[in-house]
């Protein structure tokens, strides 16, 4: 099997998924891309929540045209998603598209692939070729009796080969379904059997509620194989918590280090504050702090400075009062209403 640390490396703008490099973050922004000044908002709300590639749908010529300005104004590889127009593909790496995705079996005949094809090799842009349990071939449905984790990977591997006798080989793949044990599989199977970079996820997963669950689940059985290069978490919701979940994932099975890891009690009927807003609070204010540190909510000044004694930090919340915890010990307490802005200040001033 090829894990990660053998993949082919493949540039993105200024920015390598495979051969070792870190596993990059992406998502997708849901503005109309027409609309750059909303898209450019958005992509600038990404990048602050930790998005290292972002990737913008292109329905219309003006949506590929869009691009040019667009990548003038962000500051991480733009990415192009195309269905069915080959022209629009070639529009959007002539204005600037790092990469592209691609299903090549939807853009038409092979002259319209090639088209495609030979703009990007002219500007060494990567193409990724994404297969989707949704749109899997009829004839690879019939052959394996309905949609198989093996239908899914020969499809990939014939796209892959499809653009390869084209002379070109700058291609990342993604395997996508929304059964997150086919999807595990089928991405178990292509790392068996190819080198390509993968980019994975769990498609059409839902709410951030299912959503952030079959993602999880699914991320951690292929993620903790070795496998996976970039991986996008997808939301039915602000793609800002696409990005919240994926380095909780990635930090969760040891991928990535740094960022704050918040911690908290599940509350019970000695929980005398409202916890659940203070550690929600919490967790959106950290999100700022570039610290390789946890910090621990709880709702008990009775039990709470022995369960944060794993915690580089906490605070826990009593009638009228709060307790400010560092490795377990209680530093000092401080009135109720001003916890939050304890924590802060301590976060503010951690390396001084």
């Amino acid at each position: 099997m090829t894990t990660r640390e053998h993949t082919r490396a493949v540039r993105i703008g200024d920015r390598v998924i495979g051969g070792g490099n870190p596993i990059l973050i992406q998502s997708m922004t849901n503005t109309r891309t027409e609309d750059v000044d909303a898209t450019v908002e958005q992509i600038l709300r990404l990048e602050k929540a930790g998005c290292e590639l972002i990737r913008c749908t292109v329905p219309t010529m003006e949506a590929a045209e869009a691009f040019k300005e667009i990548k003038k104004r962000i500051h991480i590889p733009l990415i192009a998603d195309i269905h069915f127009n080959y022209r629009l593909a070639i529009a959007a790496i002539e204005n600037g598209a790092d990469k592209i995705r691609i299903n090549p079996g939807n853009i038409g005949s092979e002259d319209k692939v090639r088209a495609v094809v030979d703009a990007a090799r002219e500007r060494n842009v990567p193409i990724r070729v994404g297969v989707n349990s949704g749109s899997l071939e009829k004839e690879l449905v019939e052959k394996y009796n309905g949609v198989t984790a093996q239908g899914l990977v020969e499809s990939a591997l014939d796209k892959c080969r499809w653009i390869e006798r084209m002379n070109y080989d700058n291609l990342v793949v993604s395997i996508k379904s929304s059964n997150v044990l086919m999807c595990a599989e089928a991405y178990e199977r292509f790392a068996a059997v190819s080198d390509y970079p993968l980019h994975v996820g769990i498609t059409e997963a839902g709410t951030v509620l299912s959503g952030n669950i079959k993602s999880s689940i699914g991320l951690a059985l292929i993620l903790s194989k070795g496998i996976g290069d970039t991986i996008r978490v997808s939301l039915t919701g602000d793609p800002c918590e696409e990005i919240k979940s994926a380095k909780l994932i990635l930090r969760t099975l040891g991928l990535r280090k740094g960022g704050v890891e918040v911690i908290s009690c599940p509350t019970c009927g000695r929980t005398k504050i409202d916890l659940i807003s203070l550690a929600t609070q919490v967790e959106d204010m950290v999100q700022a702090y570039p610290l390789d540190i946890k910090v621990a909510v709880m709702g008990c000044v009775v039990n709470g400075p022995g369960e944060a004694k794993e915690a580089d930090i906490g605070i826990a919340g009593g009638i009228g009062e709060g307790l400010l915890i560092r490795h377990g010990e209680v530093v000092r307490k401080v009135p109720e209403d001003q916890i939050l802005q304890t924590l802060q200040y301590e976060l503010d001033h951690w390396n001084q």
